[in-house]
């Protein structure tokens, strides 16, 4: 069989917020992770969005799996002073990254 070049990777991640927190307050908090990320190898996009029963699902596009994880270890310490933290309900954290094996983007 043909090796396939797997196109790159997701990192997928779910939480709740802590109490009182609203969407719009972690993205603001956001702000440094943002200006972080942008300087990572193989970062490509950053999408968030929320379920209506609160879930964030924040989801980054990598260059590849190994971009993606590699960053995920260097902002837990490079970052770890970040408001978005204290945004974020720990207990309830999944992070997951994965292949990507197929993709179309649209032509315009």
């Amino acid at each position: 069989m043909k090796n396939i070049k797997k196109p790159g990777g997701i990192e997928m991640t779910t939480f709740k917020l802590t109490r009182g927190r609203t969407y719009q307050d972690f993205i603001l908090a956001n702000e440094d992770v943002d200006k972080w990320l942008i300087k990572q190898p193989g970062f490509k996009s950053r999408h968030i969005a929320q379920q209506t029963d609160g879930t964030i699902i924040d989801t980054l596009i990598w260059a590849s799996e190994k971009d993606g994880s590699d960053a995920m270890q260097r902002l837990m310490t490079e970052l770890a002073d970040s408001p978005v933290h204290a945004a974020i309900d720990q207990r309830t954290v999944s992070w997951n990254i994965y292949p990507i094996w197929h993709q179309i983007t649209a032509s315009h």
